[in-house]
């Protein structure tokens, strides 16, 4: 079962950035679509080489090392809120609002983000 995160002030949200290389993969096309800057439980940053269509919804999956020995990924459905080229030549920065999310995979993200490490 999948819920619906509509209600959530992402502008509030507590991020945690990646200190690693997360690859962010788009589940229906089987390609990645850039690696994670950071991640809230609700919404996310992605760092890639070509621009989101305005408001685009992805279904997209995600491993987050550190929990166990043997990471498990996990599925998120998220929407485009913004984009624009970054600092570094080639590179887009693009924010994605968390829209759907299982309880499961919720769980393990909000286990991660208690984790200690970077905040911002």
């Amino acid at each position: 079962m999948t819920q619906n995160i509509t209600s959530i002030d992402q502008r509030r949200a507590q991020r945690k950035r990646a200190n690693f290389t997360v690859v962010v993969s788009d589940t229906i096309n089987q390609r990645p679509l850039g690696h994670l800057g950071n991640i809230s439980a609700s919404g996310l940053l992605i760092i890639s080489v070509y621009p989101p269509r305005n408001e685009a919804v992805y279904q997209v999956s995600l491993t987050l090392p550190g929990l166990t020995q043997h990471p498990q990924a996990i599925d998120l459905g998220i929407q485009e809120q913004w984009h624009e080229a970054a600092s570094n030549p080639g590179q887009i920065w693009s924010g994605y609002r968390i829209i759907a999310i299982s309880p499961t995979d919720a769980a393990v993200l909000d286990a991660w983000l208690e984790l200690p490490g970077s905040r911002g």
